[in-house]
Formats: C-alpha cells, structure tokens, sequence
C-alpha cells in the first residue's frame, strides 16, 4: 500500500489551484496576456511614452485587483471596470483586459449580489455605448450588443452558481440537524433506558436490603448488569461518533432478537412482563428492527418509572407488509406522571422513530386502566420470512 501522503497509483496527480492560489493564476494570467499585447505595440515604436506609462500601471493595477475580489467583490468589480475603461481610452492597443472585470462581476454574482451585479453590467453597456456615439473606431453596435449579451450569460450563471451553492448548503444544514435529532433521541433511548432501571432497581434495593436481603442482592446485581450494559452502549455511541478505529462491538445489535432481554432486566424493577408473538416472523429491515426495539424499551421504562405498573404484555405481530406492536400495563395510567413532569420526550421520540419509516403510534391510558402504546411500521421494501432454523 503506498504511503498516505503519496496518491495512490494510477490517479493524476494534479489538481486545479483554489482559493487564493487560484486568483493569483487567474491575474497572472490576464497580466501575460494583455502584456503580449503591448509588448507588440512596444515592438512596432507606436504611442507616447505617458500612455504606454498609463497604460502598464493601469495593467498592473486591474490584474492585482483580482487578488481581493473574493474579499471585496463589489469594491473590485467597480474598480476593475472603471480602470479598464481608462486603459482603453489611454492604450492605443485593444488588448484583452476587458476579461477581469467580467471575471470580476461573475464573482459578484455568485455571492448572490445581484442588484450590485446589474448594476455594473448596466454601467459597463452605457460605457461602450458612450464610446460607440463619441465615434471611437474600435467600438461600434455590434460590439456593444456582444458585450451586453455576454454580461447577460455572466449575471445568469453566477446566479445560477449561487442558488446551488445555497441550495447544497441548506441541504447540509437539514441533514446535521436530522443527524443531530437522532443522536439525541438514540442516546435518550439507550441510556434513559437502562438509567431509569437503575433507579427503580435502587430504590427497591434499598427498600428491601433490611426486609430480604436475598431480593436486595438479586436488584444489586442488575444494577450492575445494567449499568455494564449502559456503559458498553454509550462506548459504542461515542465511537461511532469519533470515527475511530476501534474494534467492532461483538455484542449482538439491538432488535427485536433480544426483546427478552429487555422484559429479563425489567424483573428486578417489579414488573413482569408477557410476551405474545403473531403471525409469521421475519426477517426486519435494520432501521425497523431498531425502531421497534426502541419502542418497547420505551414502553417498560415508562411503565416502570412513572405508572408503577406490576404486569406489562408485549404484542407482536407480524404482517405480510408490517410489523404492528403493543406495550400495555396495568398501572395507574397518565395520572402518575403530569403532562411536561420531568421534561421527558419518550413517547415523542417513539411518534417519531415510528412516523420516519411511514409509520403510526399512538400512546395513551386504557378504559379498563393501565396505558397503551401501539405501533405500527411498515417493512418496505423488505422484510423476508424467516427459516425455520433461524427462528
């Protein structure tokens, strides 16, 4: 493998200058240009010596000028066409100067100035229409309506090149506030989870350490477990995030394989959970197996921390075109836990985990008492059943 600071083999290894470095090719450039010209003007012993002096400082002066434009457009673009109006009035050579200032205003444009762009456009016409009616032999109408219809084509494609760089930087903006969303609504699931199960197994610790202490053991021990787990998840987390070269997890990732050992950890809490699976199980898309694996985290740590709930059942069913889900307890419903208590977004981030794949839910209190959440997700384009050594 070769180095990293070398390109791999095969690939060319020049690149176009950017930035800076590209408009100082670009004045470079324009100046050995226009300098042929008057190299030849010199060469033949025709003009003074003043306009050959006027004509070189103007030159320099225009040429120099596009090491700022990307800093000062509009200051440059005004600068730039004036002087070269003077270098034609003074040069006896029509020399191809004329180039920076349209270099100048497409700039201007694609910053998305366009009132300031028109403006010079405008102003560069009325200037060659002036020389054109003071009877100058090197301008005449057809030169001034070239002129106007490549300014024309300037303004637009510098347009044009604004609204796709903006559009591509709104893009960039919607898809880090997406990510950002479910970074914040992975960890809440992840580690609110498993955080909310600590502190209901503490406290029935706690409760029990003198009563039976066999039971406050048994909650001990999940809480390490617990936290074990919540520590090895958030590690996963931040890893991901970094980009480091790590290892990858050997844990098996969360999905509805490991939907007992959801309702396992939920024991020690005081809950007793039932699961009932329907229909044909199958093989689930990623982000729908992970959804509904959040779903029914969700669920258990709700029941658990705010309806004290004693029995939880989990449905699953399986579709022939989606997966329909539901957590239900026999708690005391909303009324242990007020609307906006603890500035939780649980059942929020459910609604949309559910609705990002095309999906429903819906969560509130049961007539007959406890709370429902029920789900419903669509597989997409896949979602294969599952063989019979598989299941």
């Amino acid at each position: 493998m070769p180095p990293f600071d070398q390109p791999p083999l095969g690939r060319p290894c020049f690149q176009l200058p950017r930035g800076a470095r590209a408009d100082a090719a670009l004045a470079l450039g324009t100046f050995v240009l226009v300098a042929v010209a008057e190299g030849q003007l010199l060469r033949s012993g025709e003009g003074s010596t003043p306009s050959l002096i006027a004509s070189w400082l103007l030159i320099a002066a225009v040429c120099g000028a596009l090491l700022l434009r990307r800093r000062y457009p509009v200051a440059v673009g005004w600068f730039t066409a004036l002087a070269t109006g003077g270098y034609h009035l003074w040069s006896d050579t029509d020399g191809p100067l004329v180039v920076v200032p349209i270099v100048a205003l497409y700039a201007i444009a694609a910053q998305g100035r366009l009132q300031a762009a028109v403006a010079m456009a405008a102003a560069m016409v009325i200037g060659m229409s002036a020389g054109t009616f003071a009877g100058t032999s090197d301008i005449n109408g057809t030169a001034v309506f070239m002129l106007a219809g490549w300014l024309v084509a300037v303004v637009a494609l510098g347009t044009v090149r604004h609204g796709r760089a903006a559009h591509a930087e709104e893009e960039a903006r919607l898809r880090a506030t997406e990510e950002r969303l479910r970074i914040a609504r992975e960890l809440h699931d992840v580690i609110g989870h498993n955080i909310s199960m600590i502190n209901v197994q503490a406290g029935a610790a706690l409760h029990r350490l003198k009563k039976d202490p066999a039971q406050a053991e048994e909650a001990l021990g999940a809480i390490k477990a617990g936290s074990r787990e919540t520590l090895r998840e958030l590690r996963a987390t931040l890893g991901v995030l970094r980009r480091v070269d790590e290892e990858a997890p050997t844990a098996p990732a969360p999905g509805l394989a490991r939907v007992d050992e959801l309702a396992a950890s939920a024991k020690p809490a005081g809950l007793t959970v039932r699961i009932v699976r329907t229909g044909v199980e199958r093989s689930l898309p990623a982000p729908v197996d992970l959804a509904a694996y959040r779903i029914v985290q969700e669920s258990l740590t709700n029941a658990a921390k705010h309806s004290g709930a004693g029995r939880v059942s989990i449905r699953l069913s399986y579709g022939d075109e989606e997966l329909t889900l539901a957590v239900e307890d026999d708690g005391r419903g909303t009324a242990a836990r007020p609307a906006g208590a603890g500035g939780g977004s649980g059942i929020a981030g459910m609604t949309e985990r559910a609705r990002a794949l095309g999906g429903e839910l819906a969560a509130g209190p049961r007539p007959e008492g406890g709370f429902a959440v029920r789900a419903r997700v669509p597989y997409g384009s896949t979602g294969e059943p599952m063989e019979e050594g598989d299941r």
